[in-house]
């Protein structure tokens, strides 16, 4: 059972959010929201740590950049949350994604995870579902450039009414 424990506002070079943190008993996750977000159809970014990008700029991945422009959108409509998980390495944790690196490349980021000896993806959703029943989100239009996401969140019992893609620069001529 998720626990409501703090919140504040937040402001960010995307306008002023206001940031609840929740804790389950071992891990943290962070609501980000803005504007009027209870009820139907709201914007909603499910977000997984990724300390790589967000700590230290890798280039290696968008989780930034898809973090900035979900910001960027939630900002433009007034109204949006973004739920952010502690699930570093799609769930397996900082030493999958370090192990599974040597396999990337040729198999591609879930495949390389197998061939480490982790799981393709073993994201948890269900302190996301919590959340969203704490603020009153009854479904959501999901911000994320992978629409089988949606199929995911609705084994957690999450409504997605649709999936809006995030747009990414190329990073491939950053290196």
């Amino acid at each position: 059972m998720i626990k409501r424990l703090a919140s504040r506002e937040l402001k960010t070079k995307f306008g002023t959010f206001t940031e609840i943190l929740y804790y389950d008993g071992q891990k943290e996750s962070i609501a980000l929201a803005m504007g009027d977000i209870s009820g139907e159809s709201v914007l909603c970014r499910m977000h997984s740590h990724c300390i790589g990008a967000h700590v230290f700029n890798s280039i290696e991945c968008t989780c930034r950049e898809e973090m900035e422009a979900a910001q960027k959108r939630i900002q433009m409509e007034g109204r949006g949350v973004i739920i952010w998980l502690d699930q570093e390495g799609k769930g397996n944790g900082h030493l999958a994604l370090i192990e599974s690196i040597p396999f990337k490349k040729e198999f591609g980021q879930a495949a390389a995870y197998v061939k480490a000896g982790y799981k393709q993806d073993a994201r948890d959703y269900s302190a996301a579902t919590q959340i969203l029943s704490d603020l009153n989100i009854r479904s959501i239009v999901l911000l994320s450039n992978s629409a089988s996401k949606a199929e995911v969140l609705a084994t957690h019992g999450i409504s997605v009414t649709s999936v809006r893609a995030l747009p990414i620069a190329d990073k491939s001529s950053a290196e």
